[in-house]
């Protein structure tokens, strides 16, 4: 009943889970859009949503200033985070489900224990708008408001680079830090993401669109449109179909023709 702030497919593509500013986690059967279940206990907008890597948790995150995990079968709330001081705008699991990223306007990037829950570290940035791990775990990569990203190192959280850009989105060497590509959008970026292969990049934004690069060439495939500013975008895991959540209260499923 408000904007939908973020989107993730479940591992096996059967399910879509979605966060709200109406305060609530729904999760929906991708199939037929029909509604699986609604989580409630955020007491504020949640902005952030995920699921595990073996889809039997979500997490989510939201200006409460909680992180909350649940059990994406039953629904049951398994354990809420607590430690940050300000919205808490992104979280992610771990590529083995052990550890959970979470970022917030706080300016901090904090890992948890998945299993237990314990704060395992605090890494220091600006007001943090996205986290995510790289594929393998290794890696920690954030976005935050002073138009930065900051890729850390997973095992020891040493600071690997930093690099700057605004409505736009970069493509970076995740080694080096050297930047590869830009892709230029007409307004503030808002979310992005790679194929499961990683040969293309989605990326939602305020210009009320989802657009479709070749990650190795840069060129646009495709655009889609909704009525009101994107929020947040995500493949499917077999890179066939493309989720994307509005302020205009909906979340739309693309495929090669459209929704």
């Amino acid at each position: 009943s408000d904007s939908v702030t973020s989107v993730a497919f479940s591992p096996d593509r059967s399910r879509i889970v979605s966060g709200s500013g109406d305060k609530t986690v729904k999760i929906w059967n991708a199939e037929t859009g029909v509604l699986i279940r609604t989580l409630t206990g955020h007491s504020g907008t949640v902005y952030s949503v995920a699921f595990s890597p073996d889809g039997s948790r979500i997490v989510s995150g939201s200006s409460d200033e909680t992180v909350k995990v649940w059990d994406a079968g039953n629904g049951a709330l398994i354990r809420t985070l607590s430690g940050h001081t300000s919205r808490v705008t992104s979280v992610a699991f771990s590529p083995d489900g052990s550890r959970i990223v979470s970022g917030a306007w706080d300016k901090t990037v904090r890992v948890w224990d998945a299993g237990t829950g314990a704060l395992i570290r605090t890494l220091r940035s600006d007001m943090v708008t996205s986290v995510a791990f790289s594929p393998d775990g290794s890696r920690i990569v954030s976005g935050s408001s002073n138009k930065t990203a900051e890729v850390h190192d997973a095992g020891n959280f040493d600071y690997i680079y930093i690099a700057s850009g605004a409505g736009i989105v970069r493509v970076w060497n995740a080694g080096t830090g050297a930047s590869i590509r830009t892709l230029r959008s007409s307004n503030v970026v808002t979310s992005v993401a790679f194929s499961p292969d990683g040969s293309r990049i989605v990326a939602g934004s305020n210009d009320k669109t989802v657009k479709v690069w070749d990650a190795g060439t840069g060129a646009l495939i495709c655009t889609f449109s909704h009525d009101s500013g994107v929020t947040s975008v995500a493949f499917s895991p077999d890179g066939s179909r493309i989720a994307s959540g509005s302020d205009d209260r909906t979340v739309k499923v693309w495929g090669p023709a459209g929704p």
